[in-house]
């Protein structure tokens, strides 16, 4: 019998000690998502970012690389205040397990 019937999702990544990497994965995605909605908002193409943040196209390209795993927070906090944002990042509790 399958042990996973009946599980969450949650659950089978942190047995398989994935859910860390998934989560910041996620993260990862949902702000470059962001600054790419902040640069289309505002109008500011990639070139005008990247001399915004004293980089090349090359890092902001990999900034808004939704895929790429080793953009830093530092990076694209940098981007987002190019944009007169911020990044914010919290702890909240884990929610307690349904029984």
């Amino acid at each position: 019998m399958n042990s996973h019937i009946g599980s969450d999702f949650d659950d089978f990544l942190a047995e398989e000690a994935l859910l860390e990497e998934v989560t910041a994965a996620a993260l990862k995605r949902v702000i470059a998502w962001q600054l790419t909605q902040a640069m289309k908002q505002q109008k500011v193409s990639k070139k005008a970012l990247a001399e915004r943040m004293h980089t090349s196209r090359t890092a902001v390209d990999r900034a808004l690389d939704q895929n790429d795993p080793g953009m830093t927070l530092a990076t694209l906090a940098s981007a987002a205040r190019a944009l007169g944002q911020r990044v914010e990042i919290r702890l909240v509790p884990e929610l307690a397990p349904a029984r």
